[in-house]
């Protein structure tokens, strides 16, 4: 598996280092430390020997991460790069061919900073390959289980693999969320059948949680509260749950409560 982790050598970009390399402990994996000197326009500052100055630094940092993290079976290699962060971190893992962008953030929930447009949520916006946001709050120590948001819909078909995928590669259980305003025969035949197919996939059967809740992020909100030792997974993906995070005031200000490592299915 290779990963793309971004670094801005601050302590929440470092706890996703920490917490990609917890999930990936003893599997063979190449992270990619990913440093991105922002060019800011100021005649003062963009002289030549300061650019150098902080490649420089950077590079020195960089090469003590690498020292520091390089364990067993993970390689760990880093990367310099000019440009506006988000770009060139999607440009980087689409280049690299990345499975995976690992990303702190910060704020309240990990979500305040990143749905008013900061780079993660640009990421988010450009890339075709999966996010795992990892929020400043949230405790990465005792995760046990995958939590899938699931609307049943036809979108996420292609997801449920992967996300099956990932909970194997970590050694987690899924289990998967469904929140809905009222009973319906229709999901719950689909939900069935999910059981099925990760009782033949997966060697188990997940726990299904239907939730009954008026607002989708409410009823995620307190699902996340009362199971912190989760990764919750969403799409993004047009009309998905993860549009009524980007797109409703109301819905925004629920989702900055998510204590939690958020996988983002794109």
């Amino acid at each position: 598996m290779k990963i793309i982790v971004p670094i801005d050598f601050s302590t929440n970009s470092v706890k996703a280092l920490e917490f990609a390399l917890g999930l990936h402990r003893g599997s063979k994996t190449t992270i990619v430390l990913c440093h991105v000197v922002e060019m800011i326009y100021d005649f003062a500052s963009q002289t030549a020997l300061a650019l150098d100055n902080m490649h420089s630094d950077a590079r020195k940092l960089l090469e003590e991460m690498v020292d520091k993290y390089s364990i067993g079976p993970i390689e760990i290699h880093s990367e310099i790069i000019e440009g506006t962060p988000s770009i060139n971190v999607t440009r980087l893992a689409e280049e690299l061919d990345a499975d995976l962008i690992i990303m702190g953030t910060h704020g309240m929930g990990g979500l305040k900073k990143i749905l008013v447009g900061s780079t993660a949520v640009n990421v988010i916006r450009e890339t075709t390959i999966p996010v795992l946001l990892v929020p400043e709050e949230s405790s990465t120590e005792q995760i046990k289980n995958l939590s899938f948001a699931l609307e049943v819909a036809d979108h996420e078909e292609k997801f449920i693999e992967k996300v099956n995928s990932y909970a194997s590669i970590w050694g987690l259980k899924i289990q998967i969320i469904h929140i809905m305003k009222s009973r319906s025969f229709v999901k719950e035949m689909a939900l069935n059948g999910l059981k099925n197919y990760f009782e033949k996939e997966a060697g188990y059967l997940p726990t299904i949680h239907q939730l009954e809740s008026e607002n989708v992020i409410s009823g995620i909100k307190s699902f996340v509260e009362e199971n912190p030792e989760s990764i919750l997974a969403m799409c993004h993906t047009q009309k998905s749950i993860w549009d009524q995070l980007l797109g409703k005031r109301k819905s925004i200000e629920m989702a900055y409560q998510v204590r939690v490592p958020l996988l983002v299915m794109v």
